[in-house]
């Protein structure tokens, strides 16, 4: 008897035991799924990220607070230490490296929008920056004008807005230039209209709404405010060297002691990226508990439905290695028997997976993608869990004595 004669006696058994094979058959599918689906929808995650971040250039770097979340278990506690205005003005102006340095930090991430009777739910970004802003960001201008040095300087009530809050307050986006609109508590002129970037995994780039710094400064109060510098040089070949070069003079204006820690941070995009990418590692790892949970139950459903298919096949059995059925043909056939319902069950499982996973994906602007991967740990997965689960079942039919099992009721 060989494999395939298994496989179609092991399709026949599938086909007389439905309904219990089509139960534990979908457990071990909604385990693959959970595995599958998690982890496509993680990698669509990450590919956004990086597009986002790549958007935003190659050649930027941030100067911005230590995050003291990346203090690790047992180091002496750092003081944090914000960058004020006055800190990150001395860096633009004493900064000479060939490049564009844009000052930046963040209103409120919840702000309402008001225009008119029209009013927007409170999860609108407002960031406050400078005349740089746009460029080092890689934000462009549809419709409409950028700040000029004069309204930054003296934050005037003026706002760029993106195309996302815009069309929460109108139909047409371009028709907000010009207008008032009510941003939080403060009324303020919109003079540009941001082209689309679409929706990063991170947050909706175009969910936003800018105002001059000095003017987020004085309506959105905070104790705790820190402010971002943003680098751009024109040689993204050179961003090194001029990161180097930030560093010492951050460290110069911050009179950080010589052999001392920074008290701040320098952040490249693609480091931004991995911080995040470290993050999602902890949701991978609850995909693996979670399918492992999922599976380790359907390993006890299937090992119970092969005992019973065991018991009720007896005679069968008996007829088997009456004519000739050696024990390993017997174990072979309850062995694959229970492989293919696992088998069955996963690629049912693969595919859901792969259509949850890259239906995430789609709605953060994601690429679909076809996990290769984890298509084949999930195979793997459901090929241990088959020899598992069918195993004992497998070797207690083999054992079987045909005379007892031709005298079985």
């Amino acid at each position: 008897m060989n494999i395939v004669e298994d496989i179609r006696l092991a399709l026949n058994a599938i086909r007389s035991n439905f309904l219990r094979t089509v139960l534990t058959l979908s457990i071990i599918a909604v385990g693959i799924m959970a595995l599958v689906g998690i982890l496509t929808s993680i990698d669509g995650i990450k590919a956004s990220i990086f597009n986002t971040f790549s958007n935003m250039g190659a050649n930027t770097f941030d100067i911005r607070k230590w995050d003291q979340r990346r203090q690790r278990r047992g180091d002496q506690k750092k003081v944090v230490k914000s960058i004020s205005w006055d800190e990150a003005k001395r860096f633009q102006n004493r900064y000479k490296y060939p490049a564009t340095v844009s000052i930046s930090t963040l209103g409120s991430a919840f702000a309402t929008l008001q225009y008119g009777s029209e009013r927007t739910n409170p999860n609108i970004r407002v960031m406050g920056a400078d005349e740089n802003y746009l460029t080092v960001a890689g934000y462009d201008v549809a419709v409409g004008r950028n700040f000029s040095e004069t309204e930054t300087m003296q934050g005037r009530q003026v706002a760029i807005i993106g195309e996302g809050a815009a069309k929460k307050l109108v139909d047409r986006p371009e028709i907000i230039v010009g207008k008032s609109v009510s941003i939080g508590n403060v009324k303020c002129q919109i003079i540009g209209l941001l082209e689309s970037k679409g929706s990063g995994s991170a947050f909706n780039a175009d969910n936003v709404v800018i105002l001059p710094a000095l003017k987020v400064r004085q309506r959105f109060p905070s104790e705790d405010r820190s402010y971002t510098i943003t680098v751009a040089v024109d040689d993204a070949a050179r961003l090194g060297a001029a990161a180097e070069e930030a560093n010492g003079l951050m460290r110069a204006i911050r009179k950080v002691s010589l052999g001392a820690e920074n008290d701040f941070e320098i952040a490249t995009s693609d480091k931004l990226a991995n911080s995040l990418f470290e993050n999602l590692q902890y949701i991978t790892a609850s995909a693996f508990v979670i399918a492992l949970i999922t599976l380790l139950g359907a390993a006890i459903g299937l090992m119970n439905i092969m005992l019973v298919s065991v018991a009720e096949r007896t005679r069968e059995i008996g007829i088997s290695k009456a004519i000739g059925a050696s024990s390993a043909a017997v174990l072979r056939q309850y062995l694959v028997e229970a492989i293919v319902i696992c088998q069955l069950g996963g690629l049912f499982g693969i595919v859901l997976g792969i259509l949850a996973g890259n239906g995430v994906s789609l709605l953060i602007n994601g690429p679909f993608i076809i996990p290769w991967l984890w298509i084949f740990v999930g195979i793997s997965f459901c090929l241990i869990v088959g020899l598992l689960a069918g195993l004992y079942p497998a070797i207690k039919a083999s054992r079987l004595d045909p005379i007892e099992s031709l005298r079985y009721e």
